[in-house]
């Protein structure tokens, strides 16, 4: 088995992704959708094991990381510099985000000649909390709880003023810093076991996917298909990689190379939550980014910075009027921006959790129940394989980030960045 650990895990991931979409589509052309998509499941289970396992270690993970790298700092004060550039950083990567997304949206025109009489109405469970309510959400109640029930930026709150009152502890603090420093490096041994996992589970998760929904459903929606991607694509590029090249002054294939694997496992699982705790190694151990930045910015990234949600629901608010008739005015397309950008930030980490966010951005041009309804419905079916590469977007957004704040404050070992990526 030396020659397959031997192969980086990135290239293991991308076989495994490969030959999912391959197995997939063998069983829906040979087999009766019925017993297809029993063998399918079954398949599956392997993709369910692995996100099991790692949705299992992202909250130790995310609190245990975050204390630790705190601890690491050494002054409260650094932290509000770090915090404050990070915040700034997501939010102007945002900006680009939304008016990359109405642009794609106004070249592909995705929504003109979509029949959605066919659509099965799918309404929404129930309203989505106001701003204020996320808000005062982010203060747990019980920190115990927080953990687990798994809300993370309760959890990233609780972490933070954790973290702070063993830096002003001084002396008193240190065991207490010590065995956090620890029991992080510690997860991270047990993220690189499960990471082992990636191209078995990648393979799972795909084969379904491809096997139940196949190539047709990229067919029916081409056009949102192309406008989504491309639009993610350009994103990633123009925006992260303008970010690395121009104003970092790094080398723009060094960076994208060293984060092909959470790219990969992004891609793959659809979840930046999921996707965290190989987020944190590559950055890491490719890309030299400090751990005391790394396990701040980049848990808070992975819940606040949602720039391919927020392009995604432009595209989508586009797609709808465009569908059903809806006349935007200057004004409309502005509110739609700045309502993607705040119903994005702090959306749940897990596929097509977003989708659900759209009812908000409709209500700008006031779109009726029964048309959100039909519209969620007609996107749901296939929305994971456009939530794939939203992922990708947003894990890619992270990364950028950490990598831009780790330069700034002098947390950024260019040797290592500039170096190969060990697996």
């Amino acid at each position: 088995m030396a020659w397959w650990f031997g192969i980086k895990l990135w290239k293991r991931v991308f076989l495994g992704l490969v030959l999912g979409v391959a197995f997939g589509l063998l069983v829906s052309q040979t087999m009766s959708p019925e017993a297809g998509e029993a063998l399918l499941a079954k398949v599956r289970v392997i993709g369910d094991v692995f996100i099991r396992l790692i949705r299992m270690i992202v909250v130790p993970l995310v609190f245990f990381t975050l204390v630790a790298g705190i601890y690491a700092m050494g002054d409260p004060k650094k932290l509000g510099t770090i915090g404050v550039k990070a915040f700034l950083l997501y939010l102007g990567t945002t900006f680009f985000a939304n008016l990359i997304g109405l642009s794609m949206g106004l070249l592909f025109r995705p929504g003109e000649g979509v029949n959605l009489g066919g659509a099965e109405p799918r309404p929404l469970a129930g309203e989505a909390p106001s701003l204020g309510e996320r808000l005062m959400g982010i203060i747990p109640e019980n920190p115990f709880a927080a953990l687990v029930e798994g809300d993370i930026l309760a959890v990233i709150f609780f972490a933070l003023l954790l973290g702070v009152g063993l830096l002003m502890a001084r002396e008193a603090g240190e065991a207490a810093g010590r065995f956090f420093e620890a029991t992080a490096e510690g997860i991270l041994k047990v993220t690189h076991i499960i990471m082992e996992l990636a191209p078995f589970g990648v393979f799972g998760l795909i084969a379904y996917v491809a096997g139940t929904q196949g190539i047709a459903t990229f067919t029916a929606i081409l056009s949102l298909t192309i406008a989504v991607y491309l639009g993610c694509a350009l994103h990633m590029l123009i925006v992260y990689g303008g970010l690395v090249r121009i104003i970092l002054n790094l080398p723009f294939v060094d960076y994208f190379r060293g984060i092909l694997d959470p790219m990969m496992v992004a891609y793959s699982t659809s979840s930046s939550s999921a996707t965290l705790p190989v987020t944190i190694r590559a950055a890491t151990e490719n890309l030299g980014v400090r751990k005391s930045v790394a396990g701040s910015v980049l848990p808070l990234g992975a819940t606040i910075n949602m720039d391919g949600t927020s392009l995604y629901l432009g595209i989508l608010a586009l797609f709808t009027a465009q569908a059903f008739g809806y006349q935007l005015d200057p004004q409309h397309y502005l509110m739609i921006a700045l309502t993607c950008a705040l119903v994005s930030i702090g959306a749940a980490g897990i596929p097509s959790a977003s989708l659900f966010l759209l009812s908000i951005v409709l209500g700008v041009f006031d779109v009726s129940p029964e048309h959100i309804a039909l519209v969620i419905g007609f996107i749901f079916p296939f929305d994971r394989l456009l939530d794939m590469m939203r992922t990708v977007t947003n894990v890619t957004g992270d990364t950028a980030v950490a990598t831009a704040v780790a330069k700034w404050e002098g947390e950024l070992d260019e040797e290592v960045f500039r170096q190969k990526p060990l697996s």
